[in-house]
């Protein structure tokens, strides 16, 4: 069951509204009434005429170049177009049907545990998701089972309720982990200007039941990464003090494939023997179209045997370590492309031109004088800023309705608890999104800001209608 509902348009008649021209030999012949939106057509379409309706009604979509709110990859090569074609009938899942593309996702594993600093990269266990999701789904599942594990004598039992303690700010499928999987989710709110997770405010909420702290490498609020390694330091001396060890995950959906390039001397991975799991988004700054993901963990310890099944499917023995089964391996395909033609320098390439232009568009927008920076782009590509304090006259919500007048999309939205009273807009700078682009973005901005400040006040009504926050 979908979870949205269209309006009632009539669903079982509607009038001739398509181009008579999609007919493909007599332009009336077959067209005396369009298909139907919300049941199957009685008869088949020939498929230029189903081609050309679907095209049609796509065409109402936003621009996803000029989508400043994704951090999902909305560019590749052509050739990179090429491979996942040839390979989007190839089950993900059946590696012994197809051993290559399973090789291609173990050596993806191979790599990322390599670029994140693992003690054995030969060792360390991994393995593709649809998503940092899913990923971080896998990562919790395996926090839970080895604190249970550990507590064996006392749970379950009433006394005995796991916790995971995070920042308020992280991705809302930690929340979903948490309702799903009977852990309560402990979360840190944001106080004054710091809009994430603290290292004193974690080590200050874990206790017995603390299954693990996760930490953020690229907050999608405000682009910031969290400080991991004060983070794990805090742990450290909580277990000097107490004897509670509580392990962290890093969730980098963004962060774990734009530090290890741009910020090598920045230490948050494996490196901190207190990380024992990492997440990656492959079709975030991964540079692969949606949607492929990773998770690693630091040895198979930190992966509870118990959890990985082994299955006997189409004649193979095959481990698995996923909520998914049946998927693409497409966009696994992808990856290995992106890592084989990019390579360690061309990755800092990529990322060092979308930090660039990042930057230089928040120095830009704050030099208009009508708007602070609560980031600059210097960690994540990603940026966020609010109205300054003696602009009466519209608010943020007010740019972004403007702005995507003009086609482009950036959120508005307020910041959680206890920041609700903080809106922001935040620009998402991928690969794709040229220094010429962000000059073509500050045009329309400025040329909004007249109008803008001849309003006797902020226009919108409904906050949470105005944009969505999409991460």
């Amino acid at each position: 069951m979908s979870l949205h509902r269209g309006a009632d348009e009539g669903r079982d008649a509607r009038p001739l509204s398509v181009n008579p021209f999609f007919g493909e030999a007599n332009p009336v012949g077959g067209m005396t009434e369009a298909p139907p939106k919300h049941r199957l057509p009685r008869d088949p379409l020939p498929p230029s005429t189903a081609y050309q309706l679907v095209h049609d009604e796509l065409m109402l979509d936003g621009n996803s170049r000029l989508n400043l709110a994704t951090f999902v990859t909305t560019w590749m090569e052509p050739q990179a177009g090429v491979l996942m074609a040839e390979c989007r009938d190839k089950n993900m899942i059946d590696k012994d049907e197809y051993p290559r593309t399973a090789e291609l996702e173990r050596r993806c594993v191979a790599m990322l545990a390599d670029l994140w600093n693992a003690p054995d990269p030969a060792a360390a266990v991994g393995c593709s998701t649809t998503g940092s999701s899913e990923a971080c789904m896998l990562a919790g599942m395996a926090l839970k089972r080895r604190w249970a594990l550990r507590n064996a004598d006392r749970y379950p039992s009433r006394e005995a309720r796991p916790n995971l303690v995070m920042g308020v700010n992280v991705q809302v499928c930690w929340e979903k982990f948490c309702a799903f999987w009977e852990v309560e989710a402990r979360q840190v709110p944001m106080e004054g200007d710091r809009y994430h997770l603290s290292a004193e405010a974690a080590a200050a909420l874990c206790d017995e039941n603390t299954i693990g702290v996760v930490t953020v490498m690229g907050s999608t609020f405000d682009g910031s990464y969290e400080p991991v390694a004060d983070v794990c330091a805090a742990l450290d001396a909580l277990q000097e003090r107490t004897g509670l060890d509580v392990p962290v995950h890093v969730d980098g959906a963004s962060g774990a494939m734009v530090a290890p390039f741009l910020d090598e001397d920045l230490v948050w991975d494996f490196r901190l023997p207190r990380v024992a799991s990492v997440n990656t988004s492959g079709h975030k700054y991964g540079l692969v179209y949606p949607g492929v993901g990773w998770a690693l963990w630091r040895t198979p310890a930190e992966l509870p045997e118990e959890l990985v099944f082994r299955v006997n499917y189409l004649g193979g023995d095959m481990p698995t370590f996923a909520l998914n089964f049946s998927r693409p391996g497409a966009q696994v395909v992808a990856q290995y492309y992106t890592f084989l033609r990019l390579g360690h320098a061309g990755y800092r390439a990529v990322q060092q031109a979308s930090r660039d232009v990042a930057c230089g568009l928040a120095g830009r927008i704050e030099g208009l004088g009508d708007f602070r920076l609560l980031t600059r782009g210097d960690e994540l590509p990603v940026f966020a800023f609010t109205t300054a304090d003696d602009v009466r006259a519209y608010d943020v919500f007010d740019v972004a309705r403007r702005l995507r007048e003009r086609g482009w999309l950036v959120p508005a939205y307020t910041f959680p608890a206890n920041r609700e009273d903080l809106a922001v807009l935040r620009v998402v700078c991928r690969n794709g999104f040229s220094a010429d682009l962000a000059g073509l973005f500050l045009e329309d901005l400025g040329r909004l800001l007249p109008e803008l400040r001849q309003q006797s006040g902020p226009l919108t009504r409904d906050r949470d209608g105005a944009t969505g926050f999409h991460h």
